[in-house]
């Protein structure tokens, strides 16, 4: 049985989701925008700004789980009569509408983009008590010169970098991640790349994406263009 098409639909879906991506990382810099903006934060905006991030992660995940259910229904299909095939759609509906059905709320917040959302706001609104903006501008000074903005694996500047929640490390999303791959492949633990850290168990779970660190790297590509 060929299903080319049914496998042409999957593969739009999941282009859309790189769109939600960058939806996702628009509501970021939206959300950052109003939170340093002079006036301080428009906490209305922000709310809105909390809201469509959990909405995109609700259509990312209702995405995932219904192309997982679609490939699951492909596999199990091939190994039934032919005519299983004609209650394909059906069955499809019926197990999407299953999962869908016992999903929770709560693990919308949980969405990695969702919590790097939260970090940056309460990161922003702990600094809302400095008595003015030097004193902002003199954190976020601080905060620059502690962070490479070259990945300690490929030492090419980061383009989605995460942070080591243990050892507050910075490394680019997808390196970090290919090297936690690896040494489980090799039945090994991931130790920090970098050099003199301590920290010799690297996992998923322990990275957090870093917007505000993204942010930097931007506004320095920036300043460097105008020159």
């Amino acid at each position: 049985m060929h299903f080319s098409a049914v496998h042409a639909a999957l593969a739009g879906l999941r282009e859309c989701r790189t769109g939600i991506d960058i939806g996702m990382d628009m509501v970021t810099d939206i959300a950052m925008d109003l939170v340093d903006a002079p006036e301080g934060e428009d906490r209305q905006g922000i709310k809105k700004m909390e809201a469509m991030m959990v909405e995109f992660a609700k259509l990312d995940r209702e995405i995932n789980t219904f192309v997982d259910t679609v490939e699951q229904a492909i596999a199990e299909v091939h190994q039934q009569p032919p005519e299983a095939i004609c209650q394909l759609s059906a069955r499809v509906k019926e197990d999407f509408a299953e999962k869908v059905d016992v999903l929770s709320d709560a693990e919308l917040l949980q969405h990695k983009k969702v919590l790097a959302l939260k970090d940056v706001i309460e990161s922003s609104s702990s600094q809302e008590s400095a008595v003015n903006g030097e004193e902002v501008d003199e954190d976020i000074t601080v905060t620059q010169s502690q962070v490479n903005f070259n990945c300690p694996l490929t030492q090419m500047e980061m383009v989605n970098p995460v942070k080591n929640k243990k050892c507050n490390h910075h490394y680019d999303e997808t390196s970090i991640l290919s090297l936690i791959k690896a040494r489980k492949r090799q039945q090994k633990k991931c130790s920090c790349p970098v050099v003199g850290c301590v920290n010799r168990d690297v996992k998923k779970s322990d990275l957090v994406l870093d917007p505000i660190v993204k942010r930097m790297i931007q506004n320095q590509k920036g300043r460097g263009n105008k020159k």
